[in-house]
């Protein structure tokens, strides 16, 4: 039983669609495979932390005193508890020296208020 030339190139145009339909089906598991997704991210992910950084570079560049101060205004945030506690220990050295110099005054007056006495 011979086949019709019709069933032949049925056939093999069945055969091409299902190799087009194989090599998309490789094709996309290629594409979505773990490695492929993860490096496409750290790429886009590298890109855009070199724009961003483009950028900042360049509004520092147009705006330097203001890029400063937001700099410092950052910083000082960011260390606010140690900032605090480095001013109240200035102003209890103050403070202490203060009386300090208070009691030598007094120390002072006395003794002499002591030889005037004598």
């Amino acid at each position: 039983m011979s086949d019709s030339p019709e069933i032949v190139a049925a056939r093999a145009e069945v055969d091409r669609s299902r190799a087009r339909a194989m090599a998309t089906a490789h094709e996309l598991q290629e594409r979505l495979s773990p490695k492929v997704l993860a490096k496409g991210a750290w790429q886009g992910a590298k890109e855009k932390g070199a724009d961003l950084a483009e950028d900042a570079v360049d509004a520092v560049r147009s705006r330097p005193l203001t890029a400063t101060g937001v700099v410092a205004a950052v910083t000082m945030f960011l260390a606010r508890e140690p900032l605090i506690d480095l001013a109240g220990r200035l102003a209890d050295n103050v403070g202490e020296k203060r009386k300090s110099r208070k009691a030598r005054k007094a120390r002072t007056k006395q003794q002499d208020t002591e030889k005037a006495n004598d």
